[in-house]
């Protein structure tokens, strides 16, 4: 076995490896508690690596929450800021207390409203009348615009003609009737008088005894009082009718002023997608209501200039006070001719009976002559309004309003007229 060159320990050992665990049969010992001693190194090394890396994830934790602190306590003090009462809170959508409350209130403020505009009544009128006159009156002033006069001067001129004409009316129709009427109450008792002489009245007046009734209650003061509510009514009304006419007066100077601005105000309130094709309309629509009182100005003015030529022919008496009537009636449509008619050929049959079949006849002949030629000429380029839509306007205005309505009616029906033409009738082909 020496041959082998091999030692005894060195052959037991090839043949049989060291168990574990047999730490004396092993060649090199070292190394165990070498490696024994990197795995400890390298566990210590990896948990105190985690323990950092869980120590900086803690601290940006930290962090986070101290930012997520801050930043929630920066937008509540900007909350605070912007509200100091703190957030709203959930509205009450769905209580029917709050659901009748609200209906209440709804009805309540239209309630309100419709009692506040019935008590502001006579004042809305003045104001719907200034503003229509100011429109009828502003194609005049736009008329000596384009003469080169600029538009203050020409509201000057137009509104001092408008005074004009007021005071020459009053002038003309004030002392005339003033003398009609005392004459009437001086004379009454022969007109009674006269009554009394014709046969069937007489026999009328012995069975009821209509006349003397009459006598004395128009000479006691009966009529008057009940007419006017006496003196103090008779300066009420007097003082009521001068009042409303200088409100009118002042109105419409300031409306006819600002008319412009007061258009593109109104324009204003418009979207403006929508803007360009409004103020067509508008524009149109005051262009309509400013040819209809221009056109009646002068179909009234000729009315007027010819009754008191043909008058004053006659030698019928207070011919420039009648024709002035008759201007001023026939603005009203539908019955106003009428009026004036009636009045003047009344006034006329007191002069004579020939006078006033001539005043009858001229004023039937005159009527049809300004219905059938001088409105249509007059009206073509201003106001295209059918005759039953001029009819059913007039009617409705003056049912709503009185006269003041039967002003309005006419010129409100071609403004809707214009609207269901160019809005309506469109959008219900589109469909």
């Amino acid at each position: 076995m020496s041959d082998s060159g091999l030692s005894p320990g060195s052959g037991i050992s090839s043949v049989f490896p060291s168990l574990p665990g047999q730490g004396e049969m092993t060649p090199d010992p070292a190394p165990e508690p070498t490696g024994v001693d990197r795995t400890d190194h390298a566990d210590r090394a990896d948990g105190a690596d985690f323990a950092d890396g869980a120590d900086v994830v803690g601290r940006a934790a930290d962090a986070a929450d101290v930012a997520g602190a801050a930043g929630a306590a920066g937008a509540a003090g900007a909350v605070a800021s912007d509200r100091p009462f703190g957030l709203p809170g959930r509205p009450l959508r769905s209580n029917p207390f709050m659901f009748g409350l609200t209906g209440a209130l709804g009805v309540l403020t239209a309630w309100l409203l419709v009692q506040a505009i019935a008590g502001a009544g006579s004042a809305i009128v003045l104001i719907v009348v200034s503003l229509f006159l100011a429109i009828g009156l502003n194609p005049a002033v736009e008329a000596l615009q384009r003469s080169n006069l600029s538009r203050r001067l020409a509201i000057t001129i137009v509104f001092g003609s408008v005074i004009a004409f007021f005071v020459v009316f009053g002038l003309a129709v004030v002392p005339p009737l003033t003398e009609q009427t005392t004459g009437f109450a001086r004379h009454l008792p022969d007109y009674v008088q006269q009554l009394q002489n014709h046969p069937l009245i007489r026999s009328v007046d012995e069975r009821y005894q209509i006349l003397d009734k009459i006598q004395q209650y128009v000479a006691g003061g009966g009529l008057a009082t009940q007419m006017f509510g006496g003196l103090l009514g008779v300066a009420s009304v007097v003082i009521s009718a001068l009042f409303s006419a200088f409100t009118v007066l002042v109105l419409t100077l300031y409306f006819l002023g600002s008319l412009n601005s007061m258009k593109e105000t109104a324009y204003r309130f418009v979207p403006r997608s929508r803007r360009t094709r409004v103020r067509l309309l508008g524009d149109e629509i005051i262009n309509q209501i400013g040819g209809y009182v221009a056109g009646n100005l002068i179909i009234s003015l000729i009315a007027g200039v010819v009754t008191y030529l043909f008058l004053a022919m006659l030698n019928v008496p207070y011919a420039l006070a009648l024709a002035i009537f008759v201007a001023v009636t026939d603005l009203i449509p539908l019955v106003g001719a009428v009026i004036g008619a009636v009045v003047a050929s009344g006034v006329g049959f007191l002069s004579s009976v020939q006078v006033g079949i001539a005043c009858v006849v001229f004023f039937v002949v005159y009527q049809q002559v300004e219905n059938y030629w001088i409105s249509p000429k007059v009206f073509k380029s201003s106001v295209d309004v059918p005759p039953v839509a001029t009819i059913v306007g007039a009617l409705l205005g003056g049912a709503l309003l009185g006269i003041v309505g039967a002003l309005l009616g006419i010129p409100l029906a071609a403004a809707l007229l214009l609207l269901a033409r160019e809005v309506v009738l469109p959008r219900q082909d589109r469909l």
